[in-house]
C-alpha cells in the first residue's frame, strides 16, 4: 500500500498560482498512477489531472487544461500540481490518490491523502 500526504494548499488572489505537493511513503511510487482530486462545498469530487507511474501521459479536465500541470518525481517520491491563472471556481479542498499502474488514469483510485484546502479570493 501507499500513503500520500499532500500539502501547499492556501489563500491565493484569482490570477495567482500555487504548487500542490503530494509525498508518497510505503510503496515503490512509480508503480502507481496519481491524480489529483478536488471537491468544493455542495459539489461532488472531481478528477483535475493525473499522472501515469511513469511520468509519460497525462489526463487533464477541460476546466483546467492549459492552466494546472502534474508532474511527478519518483526519486523524491512525491508528485506536484502547478495551479496558474487560477479563479474563484478552483476553490476546493484538492486531494491526492493513487491506483496500481493498471488500466487507464480515469478509472477508481483506491489510496487516498487527507486533502489540503484551496481558496481563491475574487
Amino acid at each position: 500500500q501507499v500513503q500520500l500526504v499532500e500539502s501547499g494548499g492556501g489563500l491565493v488572489q484569482a490570477g495567482g498560482s500555487l504548487r500542490l505537493s503530494c509525498a508518497a511513503s510505503g510503496s515503490t511510487f512509480s508503480n502507481y498512477h496519481m491524480g489529483w482530486f478536488r471537491q468544493a462545498p455542495g459539489k461532488e469530487r472531481e478528477l483535475v489531472a493525473a499522472i501515469t507511474g511513469s511520468g509519460s501521459g497525462t489526463y487533464y479536465a477541460d476546466s483546467v487544461k492549459g492552466r494546472f500541470t502534474i508532474s511527478r518525481d519518483n526519486a523524491k517520491n512525491t508528485g506536484y500540481m502547478q495551479m496558474n491563472s487560477l479563479r474563484f471556481e478552483d476553490t476546493a479542498v484538492y486531494y491526492c490518490a493513487a491506483r496500481y499502474r493498471v488500466g487507464g488514469l480515469t478509472l477508481e483510485y483506491h489510496y487516498w491523502g487527507q486533502g489540503t484546502q484551496v481558496t481563491v479570493s475574487s
